[in-house]
């Protein structure tokens, strides 16, 4: 079997950034990156020391840089103090106290703004009324909210007083919240009533009620519910308060609590492949320092920037780049309740105009959704407030990172397409806006500090120009502690033995090209051998969402195959509708054809079937674990509360 993973894609065009944004860049020119790449080469704990004094407040200086002795679980100043929460709203107050920290707009398009000053006071509020119920430092707090100013209080305020926070989307169903409630221990949930997604009201609190009814939380010992959609819930007296009330009384300052920098400051939980959640654990300083440098260096930023990132926090995206990375450079952003498409396809791009957006962050499945709603339909708005795009959560496919680039950018926005995990805590590989000349489908090269490679199954680096296991070669500040809980599964995880145990293994496939671009080919497991040769599924994915006549959007995947090994399974959304019976079979015969002519006939997919979606978690991620098995037939065993359109499932297992 070939020990690398075949890159088939052929993507030569380069965008360069322009020479008025390259002088006024964060990192200037290639020099300046190389420069600092150069310095953590040379002296690498003397570059993390320069950058944790320089950018963090410490309560109590730092004399270790890194503490190897227990690898890999690595230590980062560990013998300092510091507290997350000072460092985001207290360094502000005496600079810009008025300063707009987040523009809040709702599902109805309401807009409500809190200013440094009065974010703190809240924070310390919610702090003040958590320390009134008993909670300490080190004690875990379960945050179950929707998108508002007041979730982001409740993590800074857990922050505050050295609570770790453990947030979860609030679109998990009440198993998924019971199992989190247990693993984490928490003692304390703070939700709401409900959430307004896309004009329809959500349940929130029932949910919680739903979930500890199951059992095994009896540690809970309050719920404090914000008041968000004003519908009736049940209260459950003395375990469920409301927010309005526990803030009553509760001074508008709180001393921070001095944590060691090793503290952990969030649980944060992601799914694993045995399907056990794992609750991947974050320290507070090494992570708070990542979330700013990357503020800094990949968003450029700068002190008039209006920042949007889309994510939801019950994503590790939008706990660095809204809740941590964002307040600490004392940023303005905007925080959204809703989703893309609800009142109509234009919202993101009035939100921009009306917010004066400068640097906006979404996802490639919301870019191909806003695609098919209406490819024109960015023109309409007045989006010259932007100066840098980004990309977050897969590879984007290099057709829609043109539409992105000309139609929303007007082919002047540096796109950073930005390559992490949960479990990185901040950007590891991306294009810096006035470094890279950037290239479509590819996140360039990793971040200063960051030293990656491409090995085989042997741990050995395949060189420049191949394919093989993405790998980070040395720690990083804001790298993953542990999993939750169970220590053996993060050393088996991510420094398994067939690496020494030396390397994290990101278990995402990558290849670089002749410039030492790095090209990401999808998880591991997501890369199919065919008659020997091993493709990456998103390489067959961006080749049919080439055909922009026909496809909106494809997800492919592999199932058993006695002849070739495994055989390729492409889902596919068209621009039209559905397609029936022998038309079904002809636009099926196309595409395969196409598939064959831009890559080879060694990719051509088996079997398409067509649906009018994809399924998706209401944060829009493609649940492949799904689509793997109806490409095998199997039934359908998996938790499925989590999808926003159970319906497409039995679209998808209609073959061709």
């Amino acid at each position: 079997m070939s020990s690398t993973i075949e890159s088939v894609l052929h993507e030569t065009r380069l965008f360069a950034p322009s020479q008025e944004f390259v002088k006024q860049a964060n990192v200037s020119g290639m020099d300046a990156y190389e420069k600092l790449s150069a310095e953590a080469e040379r002296d690498f704990e003397g570059f993390w020391r320069r950058l944790a004094n320089a950018e963090l407040l410490w309560h109590k200086p730092f004399t270790q840089v890194l503490d190897e002795t227990n690898a890999p679980f690595y230590k980062w100043f560990h013998d300092g103090e510091l507290n997350a929460s000072y460092n985001c709203l207290d360094r502000h107050l005496a600079t810009q106290p008025d300063k707009v920290a987040i523009i809040f707009e709702a599902d109805d398009g309401k807009v409500t703004n809190a200013t440094y000053r009065e974010l703190h006071q809240k924070v310390c509020r919610l702090a003040n009324a958590l320390k009134a119920h008993g909670i300490k430092q080190g004690d875990r707090v379960l945050i179950y909210m929707p998108m508002s100013i007041e979730v982001v209080e409740a993590m800074q305020a857990c922050a505050r007083i050295g609570a770790t926070h453990s947030v979860v989307f609030g679109g998990f169903s009440a198993k998924s919240l019971q199992e989190r409630i247990i693993d984490a221990g928490a003692t304390e949930v703070i939700t709401a009533d409900g959430q307004f997604r896309g004009g329809r009201e959500i349940p929130l609190k029932p949910v919680v009620d739903e979930a500890i009814a199951m059992g095994g939380c009896e540690h809970v010992r309050n719920v404090i519910v914000y008041k968000r959609t004003g519908s009736q819930v049940p209260m459950q007296a003395p375990r469920d308060k409301w927010w309005h009330d526990v803030l009553e009384g509760q001074a508008d300052t709180c001393e921070p609590t001095w944590v060691n920098a090793e503290h952990p400051l969030f649980i944060l939980y992601t799914s694993g492949s045995t399907g056990k959640p794992k609750g991947v654990q974050h320290s507070t300083g090494g992570y708070l320092l990542w979330a700013m440098l990357t503020m800094k260096w990949v968003f450029d930023h700068k002190a008039s920037d209006v920042f949007w990132c889309t994510a939801d926090v019950g994503w590790v995206t939008g706990h660095t780049y809204i809740t941590y990375g964002p307040l600490a450079v004392g940023a303005t952003e905007v925080v959204f309740e809703g989703v893309p498409t609800y009142p109509d396809a234009g919202r993101f791009w009035k939100l921009i105009q009306d917010h004066k957006v400068n640097v906006f962050y979404t996802a490639p499945t919301a870019i191909r959704s806003l695609i098919k709603a209406g490819p024109d339909l960015p023109k309409k708005y007045d989006l010259s407030s932007l100066r840098i795009l980004g990309t977050v959560g897969e590879p984007i496919n290099p057709e829609a990172w043109m539409w992105y680039y000309t139609t929303v950018g007007n082919s002047r926005c540096p796109i950073v397409d930005t390559w992490w995990q949960t479990e990185t805590g901040g950007h590891m590989i991306s294009p810096l806006p006035g470094v890279h000349a950037a290239k479509p489908g590819s996140c360039t090269q990793p971040l200063p500090g960051i030293m990656a490679d491409i090995v085989d199954e042997t741990g050995q680096p395949v060189g420049r120009g191949k394919g093989g296991i993405l790998v980070i070669k040395r720690p990083w500040p804001a790298m993953i502690r542990t999993i939750w809980g169970d220590p053996e599964r993060y050393r088996k995880s991510y420094y398994p033995e067939d690496f020494k145990g030396q390397y994290y293994l990101a278990g995402d496939g990558a290849s670089t090209d002749d410039n030492g671009y790095y090209t990401i080919m999808g998880r591991i497991d997501d890369v199919l051998n065919v008659s020997g040769h091993r493709l990456g599924t998103m390489e067959v994915e961006s080749a049919l969402v080439a055909n922009t006549r026909l496809v909106a959007e494809a997800a492919v995947v592999g199932r058993p195959d006695e002849l070739t090994g495994e055989a390729v399974v492409a889902f596919v959304v068209l621009k039209g509708q559905r397609p029936h019976g022998e038309e079904a079979k002809k636009l099926a015969q196309e595409l395969r054809d196409w598939v064959a002519k831009e890559i080879g006939p060694i990719a051509k997919p088996r079997d398409i079937r067509f649906g009018d979606n994809l399924p998706k978690t209401r944060s829009g991620k493609i649940m492949r674990r799904l689509l793997r098995s109806i490409a095998k037939g199997e039934e359908i065993k998996q938790d499925i509360s989590t999808l926003e359109n159970p319906a497409i499932l039995d679209q998808l297992k209609q073959a061709t």
